[in-house]
């Protein structure tokens, strides 16, 4: 259940975070969350890949929609990408990787409670 929380705490914050500040402030966000969240590290790499690459996926679908695909299409042809939806994956893939990684960074930063009990 923290886990799933922690996603959709992610999700939002990042929205909100990247309506005022540049992209990376999502790479923020995970820290944050995972640095509180007391996850392990793989969990946690997990949570701020699949909530980042969720808010990119919705954020690209939202603006590419309405324009008919018009600007990812060029963008795949600049980089040599068969479709539009080739592009919108590598973009997604990209996201999930800045806030995977950042998550991870803060999971593996979270300082340790020493082990008191005999």
């Amino acid at each position: 259940m923290k886990f799933l929380l922690s996603i959709i705490l992610i999700a939002l914050l990042s929205a909100g975070a990247e309506f005022i500040l540049p992209w990376w402030s999502c790479a923020v966000v995970c820290f944050l969350v995972a640095l509180f969240a007391k996850q392990g590290g793989g969990k946690a790499f997990l949570m701020g890949f699949l909530s980042v690459g969720i808010f990119w996926l919705v954020a690209a679908l939202m603006r590419d929609i309405p324009n008919e695909h018009i600007l990812s299409s060029r963008m795949a042809a600049l980089f040599k990408l068969p479709n539009y939806w080739m592009f919108i994956i590598v973009t997604v893939f990209i996201g999930g990787l800045v806030g995977g990684l950042s998550a991870w960074v803060g999971a593996t930063l979270r300082p340790k409670t020493p082990n008191t009990s005999r």
